[in-house]
């Protein structure tokens, strides 16, 4: 089953986290109590009792539907993190994020989204981002395209923007994780692009990041249900991607940062430009 996965899997994934969504997410959204909202590691990274049973119900609909798989979520590997040892070897796993942006969330702002990624054999063959606010969904399966599916049933592929010269790309470098000789290279070279903003929410960064509403993304840290799903989906939008010292992203790996880019070319000469110390 682990090697079949395909767009129309991911498809019944998407259903399930929609129903989720619909019932855990939206119907808590603006009206948490202070009890429902605790932090975890700062201010910024906190959990809700949203996350919790979003996470539970989609654990659940993905475990009728594939009793022998993995399932990894966030909220689950907080209480037990051995969780994630078996990642990379399963025969087939699902990666949840039951809420992605939760600070946003917390505060009752409409930017935050629900991603869940399948891994087989250790490599991503499945991602799925969905919007929950606004009902569209970025679902991807490996070596079959990346398409946007819309509230009203309707799906288009999706393609990231046109490769150009750093100085005329827009994104996001998420710096607060970096180490602090490389935050400061980053953001003092931050204003040579054309645009940079941060959401607090890699969903939608990835959102539009795939389907070419910006050029480029940079992430410090690699955790699995922040960036598979969206990993995934901008390769099959045509993107590249790498860590910072150039070498591929595995599922595995914890650390060594991620820049995203339209291509190869456009890659090297972005992060020659914001890794780039005065001479």
């Amino acid at each position: 089953m682990a090697d079949r996965i395909g767009i129309a899997d991911m498809e019944t994934v998407l259903g399930l986290m929609r129903d989720a969504a619909r019932s855990e997410v939206m119907s808590r959204f603006r009206r948490l109590d202070h009890a429902d909202i605790r932090a975890k590691t700062s201010a910024l990274d906190v959990v809700t009792a949203a996350d919790e049973a979003a996470e539970r119900a989609i654990t659940r609909a993905l475990r009728d539907l594939y009793p022998d798989a993995l399932v990894v979520g966030e909220e689950a590997v907080a209480a037990n993190p051995a969780l994630l040892s078996g990642l990379g070897m399963a025969e087939l796993a699902f990666v949840i994020d039951p809420i992605d942006g939760t600070a946003n969330y917390a505060a009752g702002v409409p930017l935050f989204g629900v991603m869940v990624s399948a891994v087989a054999h250790g490599e991503v063959v499945g991602g799925v981002i969905l919007d929950p606010v606004c009902d569209i969904a970025a679902v991807a399966a490996r070596g079959q395209g990346a398409w946007l599916h819309d509230r009203d049933g309707g799906r288009r592929a999706m393609r990231v923007a046109p490769s150009t010269p750093p100085q005329q790309m827009s994104g996001n470098a998420s710096w607060r994780y970096l180490a602090p000789d490389l935050r400061d290279t980053v953001t003092r070279n931050l204003p040579r692009v054309m645009g940079s903003w941060d959401f607090r929410c890699a969903a939608h960064e990835y959102l539009m990041l795939v389907d070419g509403k910006c050029h480029f993304l940079l992430f410090n840290r690699t955790l699995p249900w922040d960036h598979l799903a969206g990993w995934l989906i901008h390769q099959e939008a045509g993107g590249y991607s790498a860590h910072f010292d150039g070498s591929p992203y595995r599922v595995t790996d914890r650390d060594g940062g991620l820049l995203y880019a339209p291509d190869r070319a456009g890659w090297q000469a972005l992060r020659d430009l914001l890794f780039s110390t005065p001479g």
